[in-house]
């Protein structure tokens, strides 16, 4: 059953993002870009602040970043070779090396960007200006998260943060456990605030002690999220909101920063946090939409279904298509945000296609018989190869970066040997 305020949400976001992005084209698109920027680094930048000042008074910005650091906040490299975990120093370089190639390289929402410059160079150059500004935004990301954690390790936060279904669990047989659980959390919360203030001033053997305490009370109140969760899921029906193991729900993790901005900010600056949620997710969505778009109208409908009609027409059916794909991507986004992390929804489903369009394209670069037959073929055997590789038992739980370099190299395999065996002229 579908939730209303979240519906509304995402049409707010949608409904806009997919008229300007009809009307204007990739024009309208990297011009809003521009604008959404702005207030969208003002309001990290603005979250920063507050979340700062919202640290106790005896707890310097310095002693918070220890607490950070000896929670296993501000691990920043992980040398440690397994293919399981996500975020290491290996994946990292070789898996997210061949995630952004694809991206930045081969991604039609970005290569309509530089296809928008008026030279080569200017398209050069805007390249490596993301390049570089995305260096110090992605850092401002990470230190929302790790203030973030901070804010709530001094500050008591709900039980769980996505509240949805709480007017039901609170009418139904199960209150009474879990207002029991609310107290427990409220224990556990006091426990580990205690210990990270002790950590925060202390040193020796006293700081080591403290920190045993703050590992077993986040463990604790991660334990009594868990149960919570799986009393939500019983009542509300919701299958994935918790596994039986009680692990802490999943859809909860997109609704942190969130509620912190529309409980913990003043309302001028909710309105300026909210604009700049609404405007990077505006930006993103637009620049899918008019790539998807185009694609649909060169690649197929006017490639195979009618070659011979009018500029104007094929413009009104791009407009057209623009709000197809934009209804499609409303629903997506309405499962998706159900499903985790949405940053990591996006780039464990982009990783499955990600790796094999990266293939093709180095394919034709590096070999010289390669022809349409062999990209195809390797296209379409990159892909199911990966879609096998990610959800076969035995390799299910490899992290999704490594599906990138993965499906480059099938698609190189498959596509050099279906075009050493066919005579078809070379695609290029």
């Amino acid at each position: 059953m579908f939730h209303w305020n979240l519906t509304l949400t995402i049409l707010a976001i949608g409904g806009p993002t997919i008229l300007y992005t009809m009307l204007g084209g990739v024009q309208a698109v990297t011009w809003t870009d521009v604008k959404q920027m702005g207030i969208v680094v003002g309001g990290l930048v603005c979250a920063v602040l507050f979340l700062i000042l919202g640290l106790p008074h005896e707890v310097s910005v310095g002693q918070a970043l220890h607490v950070a650091g000896a929670a296993g906040r501000l691990n920043t490299i992980d040398f440690h070779f397994d293919p399981k975990q996500t975020y290491t120093f290996w994946s990292g370089l070789i898996g997210g090396l061949f995630l952004h190639l694809s991206y930045f390289g081969c991604d039609q929402s970005q290569v309509q960007r530089y296809l928008t410059a008026k030279s080569l160079n200017q398209a050069r150059h805007s390249l490596l200006m993301s390049a570089f500004v995305k260096i110090p935004l992605q850092v401002l990301v990470l230190m929302v998260g790790v203030f973030m954690f901070l804010f709530y390790v001094f500050n008591a936060p709900p039980m769980l943060f996505n509240t949805e279904h709480t007017a039901k669990v609170e009418q139904s047989a199960r209150a009474a456990d879990y207002h029991a659980l609310e107290s427990d959390f409220s224990k556990a919360f006091e426990q580990r605030k205690a210990a990270a203030t002790t950590m925060a001033t202390a040193g020796g053997v006293e700081h080591e002690a403290a920190r045993e305490r703050f590992r077993a009370a986040t463990a604790e109140m991660a334990a009594i999220r868990g149960r919570a969760a799986l009393i939500v899921k019983d009542v509300a029906g919701v299958a994935n909101y918790a596994d039986k193991t009680g692990d802490t729900p999943r859809p909860d993790v997109n609704y942190v920063f969130p509620t912190f901005v529309t409980t913990r900010l003043p309302q001028g600056l909710v309105g300026l946090i909210i604009a700049a949620i609404f405007a990077a997710a505006m930006s993103a969505t637009a620049g899918e939409l008019s790539a998807t778009a185009t694609a649909t109208v060169i690649d197929i409908y006017k490639r195979l279904l009618n070659r011979s009609e009018s500029d104007a027409h094929y413009l009104l059916f791009s407009r057209l298509a623009v709000a197809f794909w934009g209804a499609v991507a409303c629903i997506v986004a309405h499962v998706a945000v159900r499903l985790g992390s949405l940053i990591e929804v996006v780039n464990r489903i982009g990783s499955i296609f990600y790796g094999s369009l990266l293939g093709v394209f180095v394919l034709a670069l590096v070999v010289r018989r390669a022809n349409g037959h062999g990209a195809f073929a390797g296209l379409l055997s990159g892909i199911l190869f990966v879609v096998a590789f990610a959800f076969h038992p035995a390799t299910k739980n490899v992290s999704y970066l490594w599906h990138n370099p993965i499906g480059v190299v099938v698609v190189l395999l498959v596509g050099t040997t279906v075009s050493l065996l066919t005579k078809a002229e070379p695609a290029r």
